[in-house]
């Protein structure tokens, strides 16, 4: 994840790291069975029609390019729709382009913008991301179900099993009782709701924060303590693959579509550099070496001490209990430097980090490494040589070896207007920290932490070769 938290209020955290009357519907999971019947939904007033262009549809847009190309054809496809069902076409509003300030992406401080604009004459804001299909005739029933006059938070919700350090521990003596949006299901806001967190939002502005799990923070900020609503759960916002059968009565799909735009990167072209330190030389590098170690072609161990046994490289920085600024600036500096073969990408992972590299090349294949790219979550950063050489050169470096590496790479790249891309597939905790219906919908890149579990089973789960990975050609290890 990268972070970014300064005194003028910029909050970014990219974790560095989606019918009539049958029987209605109910979901559980990503099982439709039944007709949809929204018990506490009360019906809107029958001489007040919901159109189409009384929806605000915002797409949860980046600004790398691979990603404003997902966005428009996400546009364009709503717009096809809203053409074929001869509705007026609604505003279709890509987050990227909403504000200079990448601290937007978080939604939150954009609810003021979106208020003054649509405050007055729309009835929802509907956020998507980019792989959320729409069936707009479906969603609009879905709509056309709530009264618009009053406060909604809807979604498909999630909820955690076990009291989880990615919420905060949050809600730990019944952690099921909290409920959160599944973003790739899509998920609304009533104007009146927006609107009365607009006015909060300016008499309380936001605290400049770290962001960890976005769609967990927005919901605790929603229901305020209880003083505001709770996300109600709409089943036909689904999370199924859009062409399968038991998505008919879904209003929301997520795309089938693995993430593979060409030939995957080859593993000759990525360079992995593992942080570790001499304490976990012992019982961390052994399940690297293990598990996905075997799949890198190019790797190399930085320690705080040189192990030939390892082998492990000194690059001189002293191991840190807080930030490891100093270790991961060296790193950039080592990847250009001759001591290392010349590749197109830089992984950064560190020594308790679970991650496929077949999945990684396959998603490489999406983007560009002439273009200045940095990818991931805080313990899984990809960054091109294109990305790194900018870096280096805008003279940026760390204010000390223990202060945050994703923090200040996050303040470099923002001051270069490099985006910093955040990838769903990258994740900063273990599997249990997360919902089972969130994963289930997922091809996982990465895990993190070995804590209260066994890594190289949970990596044999997870992140082992599987359909997703068939045809990529086996790496073999060729340690430096």
């Amino acid at each position: 994840m990268f972070s970014i938290n300064s005194e003028n209020g910029y909050s970014v955290t990219r974790c560095f790291l989606l019918c009539s009357l049958m029987p209605l519907i109910t979901a559980k999971g990503n099982d439709v069975e039944s007709p949809t019947k929204i018990l506490d939904a009360d019906k809107p007033p029958s001489e007040s029609q919901l159109g189409l262009r009384d929806v605000v549809f915002v797409i949860q847009s980046q600004r790398n390019s691979f990603h404003v190309r997902q966005a428009e054809k996400l546009r364009k496809d709503l717009l096809l729709q809203t053409q074929a069902l001869q509705e007026s076409p609604p505003v279709i509003l890509l987050l990227h382009t909403l504000s200079d300030n990448e601290g937007d992406w978080s939604i939150l401080p954009l609810l003021p913008n979106l208020s003054s604009q649509f405050g007055t004459n729309s009835s929802w804001i509907m956020f998507l991301e980019e792989d959320t299909r729409v069936k707009l005739h479906k969603l609009h029933e879905v709509l056309k179900k709530f009264d618009r006059r009053k406060e909604w938070f809807l979604g498909k919700p999630l909820h955690d099993e076990e009291s989880t350090i990615i919420h905060h521990y949050a809600f730990s003596e019944n952690p099921a009782a909290f409920e959160y949006p599944d973003f790739s299901a899509g998920w609304a806001l009533s104007i009146p709701l927006v609107n009365r967190l607009t006015n909060k939002i300016e008499e309380e502005p936001l605290k400049s924060d770290f962001t960890i799990d976005l769609k967990h923070e927005v919901a605790l900020y929603i229901w305020e303590d209880g003083n505001g609503p709770r996300l109600t759960g709409v089943p036909e916002l689904c999370t199924l693959p859009e062409h399968n059968p038991r998505a008919q009565y879904c209003a929301t799909t997520v795309s089938s579509h693995s993430p593979l735009c060409g030939q995957p990167v080859k593993s000759d072209n990525i360079f992995v550099a593992v942080k570790t330190c001499k304490k976990f030389h012992s019982d961390r590098v052994p399940v690297v070496k293990k598990t996905w170690g075997k799949q890198a072609s190019l790797l190399e161990y930085y320690s705080d001490y040189a192990d030939p046994a390892i082998p492990t490289i000194n690059l001189g920085v002293p191991n840190t209990e807080r930030g490891h600024c100093g270790k991961t600036f060296a790193i950039l500096r080592r990847f250009l430097s001759n001591h290392v073969p010349n590749t197109d990408w830089l992984l950064i992972v560190d020594d308790d980090t679970l991650i496929s590299l077949p999945r990684l090349q396959a998603l490489l294949s999406c983007y560009e490494s002439s273009e200045p790219v940095c990818l991931g979550e805080r313990y899984g950063m990809v960054f091109s040589r294109e990305a790194v050489v900018q870096l280096l050169a805008s003279g940026c470096k760390c204010y000390s070896n223990d202060a945050p590496d994703d923090m200040v790479l996050g303040m470099c790249l923002n001051a270069l207007r490099v985006p910093v891309t955040h990838s769903p597939l990258f994740h900063q905790a273990r599997p249990e920290d997360y919902a089972k219906d969130f994963l289930a919908h997922q091809t996982p890149v990465s895990f993190h932490k070995h804590w209260n579990i066994n890594p190289i089973a949970v990596f044999n789960k997870w992140l082992k070769n599987d359909k997703h990975t068939e045809g990529l050609q086996k790496s073999t290890k060729d340690e430096l």
